[in-house]
């Protein structure tokens, strides 16, 4: 699981509920930014992770599971991801 992955993974996730990421991140009561691209790297190229808080708040605004999250993190030995 890469960093990559999470934000396919929020990307997806965001999709299967009908929400952009800015959307998903206004309904659990984040700032709409949170999820932006612009906010996944530092200014020095560093990866930015999502912090536990903020997914807890996702699954919690859409009443998903962990592994209903879990299931949208791209398989790297299935070729349809």
């Amino acid at each position: 699981m890469t960093h990559e992955d999470i934000w396919v993974a929020i990307e997806k996730f965001a999709n299967a509920h009908q929400m952009s990421c800015s959307g998903l991140a206004k309904c659990s009561g984040l700032d709409a930014t949170t999820f932006n691209r612009s906010k996944r790297y530092s200014k020095e190229g560093k990866p930015r992770w999502p912090s536990m808080h903020s997914l807890s708040k996702i699954l919690a605004s859409t009443g998903a599971s962990i592994n209903d999250f879990a299931r949208m993190i791209p398989d790297h030995d299935d070729p349809q991801d």
